[in-house]
């Protein structure tokens, strides 16, 4: 499998094809990277940052993901909440959540739900 992989980005990178990359599937991957097989939340950050922008690599909702990766990496907080965070600071819009990691994110507005 390693080697078709490796082939299939291979061809990319000659530009004989794009691969096209969804959040969802960045997602899946940091989660497997992380815990499968332990690899550090800094290493898979950094070099996912430097696989989604190369040659072949179109990744969608590039610079929200690109902006979540950045944000998993230097606030140690879930990829999940990243892109969420993402998000909220893209478009303007609020963060409802009890998670308090996101006030360690200045530039976004975060709020508990009330009852």
């Amino acid at each position: 499998m390693a080697a078709a992989a490796n082939a299939l980005v291979g061809s990319a990178d000659a530009g004989a094809v794009v691969l096209e990359v969804l959040p969802i599937i960045v997602a899946e991957t940091v989660y497997t990277l992380e815990s499968f097989y332990e690899m550090d939340r800094k290493e898979v950050a950094s070099k996912l940052l430097v696989f989604l922008q190369s040659r072949g690599i179109k990744a969608h909702e590039g610079e929200r993901v690109l902006d979540a990766l950045a944000r998993h990496r230097d606030y140690n907080i879930h990829f999940a909440d990243a892109y969420l965070a993402a998000a909220g600071a893209e478009t303007g819009l609020s963060v409802a959540s009890f998670d308090h990691d996101f006030d360690k994110l200045k530039d976004i507005r975060r709020f508990e739900p009330k009852a």
